[in-house]
């Protein structure tokens, strides 16, 4: 196969249809960029997910004096029940610590969460609960905790902390379905783009391919070239979107969100890099595809 004369062909192709061939360039970037960052925003929940699920404890609320009367009809914990409580907590086969917090130490946390705002006026150690924090050797087995202690005397509440998470998590998952989404619209546009210019492309060339097949040459050298063309399009293509998920990924997750969010486990550049692979395979696979699926279909010498 002579190499030169394919590459000439590939060269004519693309100055022939440099408009439509910059317009598959932006539109594969535009693409993989959005396929990218869904790729990206993936890999980042599932880290937090497995970050967060790792430290995720059963909140234990006794009761005190501040309860209310429906959830605690006995009054405050006594000691002989908070002994009690912590005891069948720590004998549970699935607990692997129990830590006990005081209302002092739940007060002191509490500052430190909502320190600089207005909502320290109105709170005092004594409206907060004691409680215990149990870790469980499986997040999943909430349920056991759960029912062997609510409304237990002495327990105002049992809580998942893994709940709360549930719903940010599910806002995360949100997004990043609604990207997939519009990565895929975008993907099937690059498709239908890249079908159209190998259209434009056979039907200029037709005299020279009929020319090709009268001296011989077979169907995959004729089709070579429109293939090589669409793949070097989206190589274009490709290497700006991965430039840009480099630029989202140093400055919006590596500067940005981790130096301002410092308690969130964020992805490193391994998984960048596996997911620019995998996102420059799709853009190179799916061009090579559209464009042979077009030739074959519309090329006719």
């Amino acid at each position: 196969m002579r190499w030169r004369f394919v590459l000439g062909e590939v060269g004519i192709g693309l100055r022939r249809n440099l408009t439509m061939t910059a317009a598959t360039v932006i539109t594969v970037a535009v693409s993989l960029t959005m396929l990218g960052g869904a790729l990206l925003t993936r890999a980042q929940v599932d880290q937090m997910k497995g970050f967060w699920y790792d430290k995720v404890e059963v909140a234990v609320f006794l009761c005190g004096d501040a309860s209310a009367e429906t959830a605690c009809p006995d009054g405050a914990v006594t000691d002989e029940q908070r002994t009690q409580i912590e005891a069948d907590l720590r004998a549970l086969p699935n607990v692997e610590e129990v830590f006990y917090e005081s209302q002092e130490e739940a007060f002191a946390r509490f500052q430190e969460q909502f320190k600089n705002t207005a909502i320290l006026e109105n709170v005092t150690a004594d409206v907060l609960p004691e409680s215990f924090r149990v870790k469980l050797a499986n997040p999943e087995d909430y349920a056991v905790v759960y029912s062997a202690f609510n409304g237990r005397p002495g327990v105002e509440q049992v809580q998942d902390q893994r709940a709360l998470l549930e719903k940010f998590f599910k806002f995360l998952n949100g997004v990043q379905v609604a990207a997939l989404f519009l990565a895929v619209f975008m993907i099937v546009a690059v498709v239908l783009l890249i079908a159209n210019t190998m259209q434009v492309l056979a039907f200029s060339r037709r005299r020279e391919t009929g020319i090709m097949r009268l001296v011989g040459a077979s169907n995959a050298y004729i089709q070579l070239p429109f293939i090589l063309e669409a793949m070097l399009a989206a190589l274009l293509g490709s290497v700006l979107a991965v430039f840009a998920l480099a630029l989202v990924m140093y400055f919006g997750i590596q500067n940005w969100l981790a130096g301002n969010f410092q308690f969130i486990a964020y992805i490193g550049w391994g998984t960048f890099w596996s997911v620019t692979l995998v996102v420059v395979a799709i853009g190179l696979s799916l061009s090579a595809l559209a464009s042979w699926v077009t030739v074959q279909r519309y090329l006719r010498v």
